[in-house]
């Protein structure tokens, strides 16, 4: 999100996964400058804040302070078809983007 949210400042953290250097893939099509909105802030803002309010009432569940508030969802019998589903790195994807975009600038 934008620095003008009033958020705490976000740091850039690569990664490394096994040791290994992370593959940076060419951008094959350069994307326009985005442009944000004072609508799409306030939309960032809003979601931020409530996904902020809804990870400390999980920790507060968690640790048994409060008996209702968000459930996370679990699976009682998981897909087989997920089996070797591997989630996203957001963090490493970001990273990606960030080297592409600087190796297209020089």
């Amino acid at each position: 999100p934008p620095a003008s949210l009033n958020s705490p400042a976000q740091k850039l953290v690569f990664n490394r996964v096994n040791g290994k250097r992370p593959q940076v893939l060419p951008q094959q099509v350069s994307a326009p400058e985005e442009c944000y909105t004072l609508a799409h802030e306030e939309n960032v803002r809003f979601v931020y804040e409530a996904w902020q309010q809804v990870e400390q009432q999980l920790d507060g569940s968690r640790s048994g302070e409060s008996a209702c508030g968000p459930v996370q969802y679990v699976e009682k019998t998981p897909n087989p078809g997920l089996k070797n589903f591997v989630p996203i790195d957001l963090e490493e994807w970001w990273a990606q983007q960030f080297l592409a975009k600087i190796e297209n600038c020089s």
